[in-house]
């Protein structure tokens, strides 16, 4: 029976690390654990108290600074490694962790799971004829020397990577490997953890390689591994159930979505919210029981392509969808609708363009299509309109010739709603409460590629409330946001009770607001 060291790499929370560890460890597994060397010192004594008496946990015998994209992340996490395999003989599995997974299937599925079949589970996608990178720097990952924090240094970072390009100092890649790349989160056998462990003693000239290569965690395993294991006993994926937001950043799990993980092919889920106190609870009870009952579909997997369908970004840190060029102007009033369905806000722009002396665009960061003024050829393509955001606005306002304009936003643009309140420029918003009905979320599913027409009833009934509460979890976001001159609207209330709202967000008459709103197909009577 397969026996999981888990490797933890950490940095905070430390009740949650000792509550994981317990819930994994009960269950007959072992875990070794790296907490940051530039972490809360008190932490970390409170988990060495908490956990140095359990003979299945073990703590890297050396500790370091770590920090995103640099090889410190892989160095911690072959520290924990060689912790695990000395101290747990026994262990058949190296399973990767972050600190806030969950499992998502008992112990018992689990180890049965890969005891079913002798292969490493670990996402190993070719680098450059992949396009596991969408956007953003590639090759230059590999062939400059990144040795700067692009976070912390960030001016070091790019003044040193533009001078190797313009100097035309380019490394050549060991040319023995083929390079790969793949998500972090990683299943190995003991023999090719052992393997791995030998290689970075034999091969120094790749260790050098690596150690100034940008982002090496999504790379230094996904090749080694590659280099060492016949391609038969990789299954190029991982074990963990993960999604990511249009802007790179990982979908956060409540609660409510018990239901949901379980019925995802997988065996641990990232991340779980620190709030998701029942979800955890419900979860730790799930992995020390013997259930084996799961039915499990595929459609974790779809909504993983949807919601990572505009790229990673290959900075994490990157610009936002546009470069801060200048401000809009103290002078100018931007008013943005925002509304998951497209067709309600349309509706209501082009009710206010024919009641007010108000310009305005529909949905011109979301929509390709989106109907525009030429403006030179910045208005040609959604890329070039969201890289340069602002010098588009200042435009549509001079094409106008106004000072105030209206605009259509998806409320998941929450990126872009903050930076155009961070704008000197005054800006409103009108949030649009929804109602969201299976007809038109499945309608929805379908537009996008979650469901197709054959797609199965009981996976429908799964993916629903899923994309619900996908859609209520942006609006909440907006509110936890706590814009200034925030207003709101909704379909579930009578037409009246929208008209002061309105009239504030459009600064506007009584008379003009009930004049906008009298439309049939908009509000309820």
């Amino acid at each position: 029976m397969a026996k999981i060291a888990f490797i933890l790499l950490c940095h905070k929370d430390p009740g949650a690390i000792i509550d994981q560890a317990e819930r994994l460890t009960a269950a007959g597994d072992c875990m070794a654990i790296h907490f940051d060397a530039t972490a809360d010192p008190v932490a970390y004594k409170k988990i060495r108290e908490a956990l140095d008496d359990n003979p299945n946990v073990a703590f890297a015998k050396k500790r370091i600074k770590c920090g995103w994209g640099e090889w410190s992340l892989v160095q911690a996490t072959l520290h924990a490694m060689r912790a695990a395999v000395d101290e747990f003989p026994r262990a058949t599995h190296f399973y990767m962790l972050s600190g806030d997974c969950m499992a998502i299937k008992s112990a018992t599925y689990a180890h049965e799971a890969l005891d079913a079949e002798d292969v490493d589970y670990i996402e190993s996608f070719d680098f450059f004829a992949s396009d596991w990178i969408k956007t953003g720097m590639k090759a230059d990952r590999l062939i400059y020397r990144h040795w700067f924090n692009e976070r912390a240094r960030k001016w070091l970072f790019y003044t040193s990577y533009e001078l190797q390009k313009k100097l035309g100092l380019k490394r050549d890649i060991p040319a023995d490997l083929q390079m790969m790349i793949g998500s972090q989160w990683w299943c190995l056998r003991r023999r090719t953890v052992e393997w791995v462990l030998d290689f970075t003693r034999d091969r120094p000239d790749v260790m050098r390689f690596f150690k100034t290569t940008w982002i090496p965690d999504e790379t230094f395993f996904q090749t080694v591994v590659r280099h060492l294991v016949p391609s038969a006993e990789i299954k190029t994926r991982t074990l963990t159930f993960l999604m990511f937001t249009d802007y790179g950043m990982p979908v956060t799990f409540y609660n409510d979505h018990y239901d949901l993980l379980l019925s995802q092919e997988f065996l641990f889920a990232r991340k779980a919210s620190p709030d998701a106190l029942e979800l955890k609870e419900r979860l730790g009870d799930l992995y020390a029981s013997e259930r084996m009952d799961f039915q499990t579909s595929n459609e974790g997997q779809t909504l993983f392509k949807f919601l990572t369908g505009r790229g990673r970004i290959g900075r994490r840190f990157a610009p936002r969808f546009w470069e801060r060029e200048s401000s809009l102007g103290r002078e100018r009033e931007l008013m943005v609708i925002a509304c998951k369905k497209w067709h309600v806000a349309k509706r209501l722009l082009s009710r206010v363009l024919e009641h007010t002396e108000l310009k305005g665009a529909e949905y011109l960061f979301d929509e390709e299509g989106a109907v525009l003024p030429d403006l030179g050829g910045i208005q040609t393509t959604l890329d070039k309109r969201t890289r340069h955001r602002r010098a588009l606005m200042r435009l549509l306002y001079d094409h106008y010739e106004q000072n105030r304009m209206v605009i259509c936003l998806d409320p998941s643009n929450l990126d872009l709603l903050t930076d155009l309140f961070a704008d000197n420029s005054t800006t409103r918003l009108l949030e649009i409460d929804c109602r969201f009905e299976d007809e038109y979320l499945l309608g929805h599913a379908k537009r996008v590629g979650l469901a197709g027409e054959m797609t199965p009833q009981d996976t429908i009934d799964r993916l629903l409330p899923t994309v619900r509460q996908n859609f209520l979890y942006e609006s909440d976001q907006i509110k936890d946001a706590d814009f200034p001159n925030y207003f709101k609207i909704s379909e579930n209330v009578p037409r009246r009770d929208n008209v002061a709202p309105l009239m504030a967000f459009l600064d506007v008459t009584e008379d003009t607001a009930h004049e906008i709103l009298n439309i049939d197909y908009l509000f309820e009577d």
